[in-house]
């Protein structure tokens, strides 16, 4: 058995498909996902000579980040938006009620607050490799859009947006 690399293609940046079930219209213009780094806790024994690090048992994962460009109808920046208004509810209980009713979105996640989301990672012939996929998604933060008037350049916006989730798992496709 051989311990070295069979594929020595390397991994591009560019060849990814992302998909949030709950977001169409912020799917279609993601332009930049990232796979969460995780971090094991660790466990201190100690002892009278030095203390001892030793794996934990419990992982922590880092934030799933995707930005996305703006339409100029804001369409996909309010989807958005209006998932996180009725998680938070800010100006009455019939957000979160509109929000868990919403035929268009739903599916058999609880009470129509969370959204699964794939991302599809490609080979270097474009082909999918490997399948990311998130469980029980929710956004928690949405970048502000800065207007300015004193630009020379067009630079379209584009915005960022934060989700938790319960857990990910990468598997091979074949």
């Amino acid at each position: 058995m051989s311990r070295q690399i069979d594929n020595r293609n390397f991994l591009s940046p560019t060849g990814f498909r992302f998909t949030l079930n709950r977001t169409p219209k912020v799917t279609y213009f993601g332009n930049r996902v990232n796979i969460p780094g995780l971090t094991l806790g660790i466990a201190n024994q100690t002892t009278y000579l030095k203390d001892l690090d030793l794996p934990g048992d419990k992982l922590t994962f880092d934030d799933l980040t995707l930005t996305f460009l703006i339409d100029e109808d804001l369409k996909n920046y309010i989807e958005i938006q209006n998932w996180m208004r009725g998680l938070g509810f800010p100006e009455s209980l019939r957000e979160i009620y509109n929000l868990q009713s919403e035929e268009e979105y739903k599916d058999s996640k609880l009470m129509n607050i969370y959204s699964d989301a794939t991302l599809i990672i490609l080979n270097s012939q474009q082909n999918p490799k490997l399948k990311v996929e998130f469980n029980d998604v929710f956004p928690y933060s949405l970048t502000t859009l800065d207007f300015d008037a004193t630009a020379t350049d067009v630079d379209y916006f584009t915005a960022e947006v934060s989700f938790k989730y319960s857990i990910y798992k990468i598997t091979p496709l074949n």
